[in-house]
């Protein structure tokens, strides 16, 4: 009798532990984040703005992100510099420059893409959330689905009104390496989940997985019975399993 109201306590204080610990832990690292970024920012500004514009100067203690706060001026300075025509003229001067260094204009070219695909309007970016069978039947992995578009690729291995669509699968817990892949259409079981779900899913290990819906996922009618699970690092790529036969493929 006498060890229940203590079983209880231990209990109750244990909960109120790991609430304080949900409530602070992403508070305490999204503050770690920001302040590292804040601080690398002002490493790389502030020693080449002068002593005499600088605040840290004048005031006992250095002000940090005022280093933060110049580059974004200046970035906003240069964008609208380079909107009108002799900033344009400039440009395509410098990545002139740039297209005759070998190993400088490949960097650059396929830096440009990356972040004009990723800072653009296009519609270019992934649209869509979607499973794969993937490393084998009836395991099913989380990808991320290209918009169509008609390529090389897709007029080499023409599969008669079944498009190659290109899809990312991205690794657990690092969605920034992964595999990409060229499935066929109708191999891929689309989701209703957002691409921001997606990526909280794979980060977390599938921890955080977003609300389920009212609509069961399923392919060719039949509901999915098997684990989701995503490669891990390092896993070699193999293909998604096609539904059609070999036989029922045209002969080349």
């Amino acid at each position: 009798m006498s060890d229940a109201p203590k079983t209880s306590g231990m209990t109750r204080l244990r909960n109120y532990f790991l609430t304080g610990f949900i409530v602070c832990a992403p508070l305490a690292i999204t503050a770690y984040i920001a302040w590292s970024f804040i601080g690398w920012v002002d490493s790389w500004v502030k020693p080449y703005i002068p002593a005499r514009y600088s605040p840290d100067t004048y005031l006992p203690v250095p002000v940090p992100g005022f280093g933060l706060i110049v580059a974004l001026i200046l970035i906003t300075l240069i964008g609208f510099m380079t909107a009108n025509i002799v900033g344009r003229a400039i440009v395509n001067f410098g990545e002139r420059l740039l297209g005759r260094m070998p190993l400088v204009r490949g960097i650059y070219g396929s830096l440009k893409q990356i972040f004009q695909t990723v800072l653009s309007n296009k519609g270019d970016m992934f649209h869509q959330v979607g499973l794969v069978e993937y490393p084998r039947k009836g395991v099913w992995s989380l990808v991320f689905v290209a918009s169509e578009k008609e390529t090389e690729i897709n007029q080499k291995l023409d599969q008669e009104g079944d498009p190659l669509i290109a899809v990312f699968m991205p690794c657990t817990p690092n969605p920034t390496t992964g595999f990409l892949m060229y499935v066929l259409k109708s191999d891929i079981v689309l989701l209703d989940m957002t691409i921001e779900d997606g990526a909280k899913l794979i980060v977390s290990a599938g921890l955080v997985a977003p609300e389920v819906k009212a609509k069961i996922v399923t392919v060719n009618g039949e509901r999915i019975d098997g684990p989701l699970a995503n490669p891990p690092l390092g896993a070699g790529p193999q293909p998604a399993r096609s539904r059609r036969t070999a036989s029922s493929r045209p002969n080349r």
